[in-house]
């Protein structure tokens, strides 16, 4: 059975940093993308940044661009995801996904993932 546990989240002041990270288990995942999103109160699930299968390439939204950096360790199973200069609008919980298909490359798409993590809560104070 495949497992993603999120962990690392918490309180930050704006300007701070955090790096959340994401456990996985269930899967070779040397051979699948993986994904982090979040989700704000009231808003949409949002695409924050993914990392294709081999950590060849990595894709970021504008909006962190620049701040955040997704890394990948294969041989621990694990999908980080360092945010630095953290703002209010940075506020959600954060997930991690797993693609679908073994080799896919990470989209912005939620249905291209079939495995979601429970989630870390990530507030940014002003």
């Amino acid at each position: 059975q495949v497992q993603l546990v999120e962990s690392g989240g918490g309180l930050v002041q704006t300007g701070g940093s955090l790096r959340l990270s994401c456990a996985a288990s269930g899967r070779t995942f040397s051979s699948y993308s993986m994904g982090w999103f979040r989700q704000a109160p009231g808003k949409e699930r949002e695409y924050v940044a993914g990392i294709s299968w081999n950590t060849f390439n990595t894709y970021y939204a504008d909006s962190v661009k620049g701040r955040f950096t997704i890394s990948k360790d294969n041989a621990k199973n694990t999908v980080y995801l360092q945010m630095n200069s953290l703002q209010p609008e940075d506020t959600a919980v954060y997930y991690c996904a797993v693609t679908s298909r073994i080799y896919k490359s990470p989209t912005r798409t939620r249905s291209d993932y079939d495995y979601w993590g429970q989630g870390t809560q990530v507030t940014v104070s002003s």
